[in-house]
């Protein structure tokens, strides 16, 4: 099996991998300490998972006070997930851990279509644009 290939099949498994979404503190924490992306509409942070620990992708999203109100924050965060749940089975790696944090005036009212370009274009750079 070639490079290509490999690539290839990691990605169809990916597809199936369902998304879980990270609610420990210490898990945000560790991928606080490891490779970010940023981008207009957020920050991308990412780990990529020590062998024995869980499998699939995992992912978080946060938004701070200086996003704004508690109404911008809700629509930050569900406009970051959306956005994960379109692309990360597809782009994103098994046994990584992605964080997705709000920025302030930017992600609620940003174009979709550029969030989602957004996460396509940080997921290649934390990946050394394998991809």
């Amino acid at each position: 099996m070639n490079a290509d290939e490999k690539a290839a099949a990691d990605r169809s498994e990916a597809a199936f991998l369902p998304l879980t979404v990270l609610a420990r503190r210490a898990d945000f924490l560790r991928a606080a300490r490891a490779r970010r992306a940023p981008t207009k509409g957020f920050l991308l942070q990412a780990r990529q998972r020590q062998d024995g620990e869980a499998e699939g992708i995992r992912v978080g999203f946060t938004c701070s006070k200086k996003v704004g109100n508690a109404v911008a924050r809700n629509r930050a965060k569900r406009r970051l997930r959306e956005i994960a749940r379109l692309i990360l089975p597809e782009q994103g790696r098994d046994g990584w851990d992605y964080v997705l944090i709000g920025r302030a005036e930017k992600t609620a009212w940003r174009d979709f279509t550029a969030l989602q370009a957004d996460l396509r274009h940080a997921l290649r750079k934390v990946h050394g644009g394998s991809r």
